[in-house]
């Protein structure tokens, strides 16, 4: 009895192969000009003030007016606090906080990639045991029928 399992991959297996993890630029507009440069043009304002040294700057910007909002009562200090320093300070701090989670979920994206190519592989080299195997039981089989008394 011939083994009647043929393997046939999953198209998909090759193609990820070729491809790798996804990054980043994967995503990026690739439709028209304006759309790349409005792309390009929001990462490296991002990218700038997206740094510590963005925010100590803003920081400092913020209290140049501090004197003004502190003489002006509690009414313009608890504006000021809430839409110039918070707003202008924080929005620096939370796009670095942004930037190191997102360096976080990259790196465990690429390793769940990497975990699912081992398994894959593992996977394969089960099929080619098992075959392996199937071979030895179609030859032990051939061998009892030849030796079968008739």
């Amino acid at each position: 009895m011939p083994n009647s399992f043929i393997h046939v991959p999953h198209p998909h297996i090759h193609a990820r192969k070729v491809a790798g993890p996804p990054k980043t630029e994967d995503v990026m507009p690739r439709d028209s000009a304006a759309n790349r440069f409005n792309t390009f043009l929001a990462l490296k304002i991002t990218k700038g003030v997206g740094t510590m040294w963005c925010a100590y700057a803003f920081a400092a910007l913020a209290l140049i007016s501090l004197p003004d909002a502190v003489h002006a009562g509690r009414s313009a200090l608890v504006s000021w606090i809430a839409q110039t320093f918070l707003q202008l300070v924080l929005l620096s701090i939370i796009i670095v906080g942004q930037k190191v989670d997102g360096a976080a979920s990259d790196k465990r994206a690429i390793e769940t990639y990497n975990d699912a190519e081992a398994v894959l592989h593992e996977a394969m080299q089960i099929q080619e045991h098992l075959a392996a195997q199937d071979r030895v039981l179609d030859e032990l089989i051939g061998e009892l029928r030849r030796a079968k008394p008739a």
